[in-house]
């Protein structure tokens, strides 16, 4: 079995016990950035993966879900951000670098340039690693979108020419009263359930040990990035792992607008059945 893990600090929680082997499972797990395992999935060459929320609203009747687990927030995210020259209302008609690596972050930002900053950018299609932040390649552009690890190292070290900084969480917090969901669990529906459910029961049980041990993972996250450990933290403590009913409620909200939008078919969210 091959499972898709994204290499960003924001899975610690989910993956730590399982490479720590103190959570037991047979399976190969393959990094990659969220675009990558979405590819993967729908090829058919991964049999679970993380997968951004566009990835399965957008081929829906190929995947369920992997109930109560997912990467969320109810508020800040702090490492999906868009730092800009000048305020956001006023990009429009001006270049913004959108990250390449997250559906979701991109397709959430443009909905937010619409319906509450009223603004129409120009979206040039960037990439938003450590290195391009440190020697700051976004040429002539006023604004970029920069998700993970990259965005905490940006938010602490070289804010720069950006005094402008949105979370992107945050803002649609203020906009909907909804939590966000940027990042499901999927397994594709010719999976054998019972493996499926070998492997979801080994992800919830190397999930809890994650929540029960941030610290470590924080500074895990401090070695591997070189953002402050007291950021570590904090990011890792604001992110939620789960799916209830109110995440649920903000994701679907996200579906429908799309859906006006045109940007995804309808569908509907169906889930791995329970053992």
């Amino acid at each position: 079995m091959r499972i898709g893990r994204i290499p960003y600090i924001n899975c610690y929680p989910v993956y730590g016990a399982l490479d720590r082997g103190l959570v037991k499972l047979d399976a190969q797990l393959v990094d990659g950035v969220p675009t990558d395992l979405n590819q993967q999935m729908a090829r058919g060459q991964l049999d679970i993966s993380v997968v951004s929320a566009v990835e399965y609203a957008r081929d829906s009747g190929r995947y369920l879900l992997l109930p109560d687990l997912a990467i969320s927030c109810d508020g800040p995210v702090r490492s999906v951000v868009l730092f800009s020259s000048r305020p956001a209302s006023e990009l429009s008609r001006r270049r913004v670098v959108v990250s390449r690596s997250s559906m979701t972050s991109v397709a959430l930002l443009e909905l937010l340039f619409e319906h509450v900053w009223h603004a129409q950018p120009q979206f040039v299609p960037g990439d938003a690693e450590l290195s391009d932040i440190a020697t700051d390649d976004s040429g002539d552009a006023d604004a970029r979108l920069v998700i993970g690890d990259a965005a905490l190292l940006l938010g602490s070290r070289h804010r720069g020419r950006y005094p402008h900084a949105y979370d992107l969480g945050e803002v649609w917090k203020a906009w909907t009263g909804q939590p966000f969901v940027f990042a499901v669990w999927v397994a594709q529906r010719t999976t054998d359930i019972k493996t499926a459910l070998v492997a979801h029961s080994a992800l919830i049980e190397s999930r809890n040990w994650g929540l029960a041990h941030l610290p470590e993972l924080a500074r895990q996250a401090q070695q591997a990035t070189g953002v402050e450990e007291a950021v570590c933290r904090d990011y890792l403590s604001g992110l939620d792992y789960g799916l209830s009913y109110p995440h649920l409620a903000g994701l679907t909200e996200f579906y429908r607008r799309l859906l006006e939008r045109g940007r995804i078919p309808n569908g509907t969210l169906t889930f791995l059945p329970a053992a």
